[in-house]
């Protein structure tokens, strides 16, 4: 299945940005134009779908659409979310835990989902768990110290929070959601920005337009390998894998993720493992390619220095 559809036309647009990545990040391998990928299942189609039924108020249209993506990316904290916000205002809170729970685990600061898991716990009388929530708000906004941009959302999640606790169990109905996911329309100039910011070094700015393209793609493979990318260049070597690994169980044979979580085989010690994906990226290949070449050059570079 090719990932150039028509939603996602930033990736033909960005190819230009994206093709230089490999010299301009000083190595980290060629591919950066993101080739078309096989997919037996295509999770932003379904999370395009909820995130329509979502800002519709289908809700539960938009739950149905939300766990086929889960169940495909089970660590994408926006889906996850979207998916806890759909139960939320359904009202069925005990639905709502898990996903909630799970975007925290996999993004511990997305402000809302802390919020709205603190305040499902709140509604099914799990006061104690809630207040694990408030004072996680709570840390996270004396560390802010009203300069950060998230100031005023921390302040209205702490609030309301504080509001939920205080309140009897399940006192009130289902909870509208407050989040409104940015339009697909948004996507091509948030993700070329993104590979301009990585093309200049600017990692975290990167990983926070990533992150942007995300909640508005879906997990997305070229966007999953960028962030990996980004993070492993910051040193964020488990972060990374587990957005090689994502992007991988979507696509698994987009080259630009299999080269570069060779590269990161590579970094921690394992030619073996980077020899393995040099494999694969053969067998892909046929007669060549770029990410095949570039991560053969990484493995030879490494050896020979090893000797």
């Amino acid at each position: 299945m090719r990932y150039y559809r028509s939603s996602l036309l930033l990736l033909a647009a960005c190819a230009a940005l994206a093709a230089p990545l490999a010299l301009a990040a000083g190595g980290g391998g060629g591919g950066g134009g993101a080739p078309p990928s096989q997919s037996i299942y295509d999770p932003t189609i379904d999370y395009q779908k909820g995130v329509d039924a979502f800002a519709a108020g289908r809700y539960a249209e938009a739950a149905k659409a939300l766990k086929k993506v889960v169940a495909a990316v089970p660590a994408n904290p926006q889906a996850n979310y979207l998916l806890g916000a759909s139960h939320m205002a359904l009202g069925d809170f005990s639905r709502a835990v898990k996903p909630l729970a799970t975007a925290v685990r996999h993004d511990g600061k997305m402000v809302e989902a802390r919020r709205d898991l603190g305040i499902a716990h709140a509604k099914l009388g799990k006061a104690g768990k809630a207040d694990e929530q408030l004072q996680a708000l709570k840390m996270m906004q004396q560390q802010c110290a009203g300069g950060c941009a998230d100031s005023a959302k921390l302040a209205d999640a702490i609030a309301r929070l504080e509001a939920a606790i205080a309140a009897r169990p399940q006192a009130s109905a289902a909870v509208a959601p407050d989040v409104r996911p940015p339009s697909a329309e948004a996507l091509d100039t948030t993700y070329v920005a993104a590979v301009a910011l990585i093309n200049e070094h600017r990692y975290e700015a990167a990983i926070a337009k990533l992150d942007a393209a995300l909640w508005a793609a879906g997990p997305h493979p070229d966007v999953l390998t960028y962030l990996g990318f980004a993070n492993r260049k910051l040193g964020r070597h488990d972060a990374a894998e587990a957005y090689y690994r994502d992007a991988l169980a979507i696509a698994p044979t987009h080259r630009g993720a299999i080269e570069y979580y060779g590269e990161l085989k590579l970094e921690r010690g394992d030619v073996a493992g980077a020899k393995a994906h040099l494999a694969r990226l053969d067998a892909i290949c046929g007669f060549g390619c770029n990410e095949a070449d570039e991560l053969r050059r990484w493995i030879e570079e490494k050896v020979r220095s090893a000797s």
